[in-house]
């Protein structure tokens, strides 16, 4: 079975006839439908052929059983098994952990089972207004960066962006700090990962200037660090010791001053679409996201890439149990055996630390509704589309200038962690869907898309877009997708603010692994 179908995508199979919105099943061979709306017990709901009566409450988001299910068999969604019953599930029961499991185990051989990605027709590109930078990369804000080497100059840091702020304010688009604890008594790997993070930040294309503050005496030094950061424009960087210098604070506003002064003849030009970078992230998700929000990421992407732009999509651990679906998709044989080696990287990675592989999904998403990795995993690949894997990217590796297509990054799932990793590697706006809710905001703008319209009129100052309008109805797929690239656009061109930078939600987190001295 495939989920590369419009139904797998998010457009439903059908509706509850005899109890309009009541269930949604996603493909015609499901055996579990989703509630839209609190089902209570003795409640009858029909989808086409299948008519229960539920045997339970049934919370939005959850899945309720459209047919018995014997021990042993597999539970069915998005038309691919999610998992192995537990024991017997009647008609209208309630599906959940404490009936469902996963089927996940151990380490898997994969074939490479080339499928026909979906390809759009695009006739015109549209444009937006961002900063061509001499390099050729395109950013959509013109904002002052202030980094540090190790966690000791936090506040230094901080203080300098904040006298900047006021002191610059209409400049340029913004002075702002991102804090880490890392950076001392780290070794090996786990220093390579703080460089990485640093350097990616310091040569990102909505970063018009950079200030790095290191103290001096710290294992991740500014020379080293300098060496990563590979193409970067010397002019655009200011950097010093802490411990070099009299007072820290004069030194870090001077030097900051003459940034600005540079980065005053910038310009917004207009750039076509396909000079954007977008990071696709779910966080928080729920039993809708795999229906509504991801789904709607997924048309974003295949709109993107049919321009020729480029999306970035990680979370590997949130790819296991669907990872087969990238893999045939991937644009060739040696792009297949990237994501092969990455997947079974971070496995291993799991398991050098004792760790179980299949430990997912979160307290928060099983409270939403989803019950195993599969499930999680089938709809937040969703987010990827159907087109083809053109590269992977290493943790802290850029996209070149000239990529195009879809990019898988290796990173954790961890919210902050594998969205600083998707600016990093070059995104210059990030989508984030969520049915549970975050404040979280990274560097570049946020566009925070709710699985659901109930966290949407709830948290207003955290969600751009409300995808939930989705499940009623009364809105089509295209019509969303229309409305979100509109936005997309605006927000690019910085005629509208995402609700992290309306917040000054900003921050950065870094993946660790290793020792710490």
């Amino acid at each position: 079975m495939t989920i590369g179908t419009e139904r797998a995508q998010g457009a439903p199979h059908a509706v509850a006839s005899g109890n309009p919105l009541a269930v949604v099943r996603i493909a015609a061979d499901d055996n579990v439908a989703v509630a839209l709306r609190p089902i209570s017990p003795g409640e009858r709901v029909a989808v086409e052929d299948a008519s229960v009566v539920a045997r339970a409450e049934i919370a939005p988001g959850h899945k309720i059983a459209l047919a018995p299910i014997r021990a042993g068999d597999v539970v069915v969604k998005f038309g691919v098994p999610i998992g192995v019953a537990t024991e017997s599930i009647a008609a209208g029961d309630w599906v959940h952990s404490h009936n469902l499991r996963t089927a996940l185990s151990g380490v898997v051989d994969y074939v490479y089972a080339p499928s026909s990605p979906r390809t759009i027709r695009t006739a015109a590109v549209p444009t937006f207004k961002g900063y061509r930078r001499p390099n050729g990369r395109v950013g959509t804000r013109n904002e002052l960066w202030v980094l540090n080497t190790v966690g000791c100059v936090n506040h230094a840091a901080e203080r300098i962006a904040r006298q900047a702020a006021e002191r610059f304010r209409g400049d340029i688009d913004g002075v702002h700090a991102f804090a880490h604890p890392y950076g001392c008594s780290q070794l090996g790997d786990d220093l390579s990962h703080t460089q990485r993070v640093l350097a990616g930040l310091m040569r990102h294309p909505n970063a018009g200037g950079v200030l790095i503050l290191g103290l001096g005496c710290e294992n991740n030094q500014l020379d080293a660090l300098l060496g990563l950061a590979g193409d970067v424009d010397r002019s655009r960087l200011a950097f010093f010791n802490t411990q070099d210098v009299i007072d820290e604070l004069e030194e870090g506003t001077g030097a900051v001053a003459k940034l600005v002064e540079r980065m005053r003849a910038d310009q917004r030009v207009d750039c076509a679409a396909s000079d954007l970078v977008l990071g696709h992230k779910c966080g928080g998700s729920d039993g809708f996201s795999g229906i509504s929000a991801n789904p709607l990421l997924g048309r974003i992407a295949d709109r993107m890439t049919a321009l020729g732009g480029s999306v970035i999509l990680t979370e590997v651990p949130e790819m296991f149990g669907a990872e087969q679906l990238l893999m045939n998709r991937a644009e060739n044989d040696a792009v297949f055996r990237d994501i092969v080696a990455m997947i079974n990287d971070f496995k291993q990675y799991f398991i050098r630390h004792g760790q179980p592989i299949y430990e997912n999904p979160s307290p928060g998403n099983k409270a939403g509704g989803l019950t195993t990795l599969e499930e999680k995993s089938l709809g937040a690949i969703q987010k990827g589309g159907r087109g083809s894997v053109t590269r992977v990217l290493r943790y802290g590796e850029q996209l070149p200038a000239t990529a195009r297509g879809l990019a898988l990054l290796e990173s954790p799932g961890n919210d902050a962690v594998s969205s600083t990793a998707m600016v990093v590697s070059g995104a210059t706006l990030l989508l984030f869907t969520t049915g549970r809710g975050t404040p979280l905001g990274f560097p570049v703008p946020t566009i925070k898309v709710s699985s659901n319209s109930d966290i949407a009129q709830r948290k207003p100052h955290w969600i751009d877009f409300d995808a939930g309008r989705l499940l009623g109805g009364a809105t089509s797929a295209a019509q969303l997708e229309d409305e979100l690239f509109a936005l997309i656009l605006d927000v690019a061109s910085g005629s509208r603010f995402a609700k992290n930078e309306a917040n000054d939600y900003r921050e950065i987190a870094i993946w660790k692994d290793g020792v710490t001295l």
